[in-house]
């Protein structure tokens, strides 16, 4: 939240516009969004399709080489079988045993146990990319629309964001339990002092000296007024002593 001049050092009408720090949250949570959604879309369209390629290499490996190793051994044709590895440039094990899936793996940068994705997790890598790239469709639609609200401070009300006007006259409770933490206040009203029960929201955080509205509605306000309040039960509880500790 702002630093809080007292509201009569602000001159009337007051605009309060969009913070630079709101843009900034919401350009950041966009780009992380963007970045997220292409990379879902790149494992489902490149990086899981390769990691099946590697888990089928290895398939292929215990199924050619080492099967091959196998039947070569069975039938005491084993050197014929190591100058052809040699030549294709298999493993050819050691002191009679198999080639290993690592001898190969190894030198050509594959992992040593690969991943097979289904296709139902390649089909979710895609549902998940379109849907958080929504989000950030949404985040950015967010962002440029905000760029033209404003909270405006009269003498006698306001006008919220979205276009209603405010007297404070008409408010009949005030909510700023969320204030200290989140910059968040809410503000009952009935206009003309009948009809349905409507809200407004003051935001400090969003709104550059947001906090000269609510001051001034508190200033006139003689309606219900909803505070956090610390728990006196709490407080009551810190200060007796445990009568199994007293001396």
């Amino acid at each position: 939240m702002d630093d809080k001049p007292t509201t009569a050092q602000e001159p009337l009408p007051l605009i309060c516009r969009v913070t630079p720090w709101y843009y900034r949250r919401m350009g950041l949570i966009t780009a992380v969004l963007v970045g997220m959604g292409l990379y879902f879309l790149y494992d489902g369209k490149w990086g899981y399709p390769k990691k099946n390629a590697i888990a089928d290499e290895k398939a292929w490996f215990e199924k050619e080489v080492q099967g091959s190793f196998e039947a070569a051994q069975k039938e005491g044709t084993l050197e014929a079988w190591m100058e052809t590895a040699k030549a294709k440039n298999w493993p050819t094990g050691s002191d009679g045993e198999p080639p290993k899936w690592i001898s190969y793996a190894t030198p050509r940068n594959l992992p040593e146990d690969p991943k097979r994705y289904t296709q139902e997790e390649i089909d979710g890598q895609f549902w998940w990319g379109y849907g958080t790239l929504g989000m950030a469709a949404i985040g950015a639609i967010t962002f440029l629309l905000n760029f033209r609200k404003t909270l405006r401070l009269e003498q006698d009300h306001f006008i919220a964001d979205n276009g209603a006007i405010v007297r404070f006259a008409d408010i009949c409770r005030v909510d700023k339990r969320k204030w200290d933490d989140k910059g968040l206040a809410y503000a009952f009203y009935r206009t003309d002092g009948s009809g349905p029960e409507r809200k407004a929201v003051i935001d400090d955080l969003k709104y550059h000296k947001a906090f000269c509205i609510l001051d001034s509605i508190l200033a006139q306000f003689k309606g219900e007024l909803i505070e956090k309040v610390a728990d006196e039960e709490e407080e009551d509880d810190s200060e007796k002593t445990d009568p199994n500790t007293a001396p």
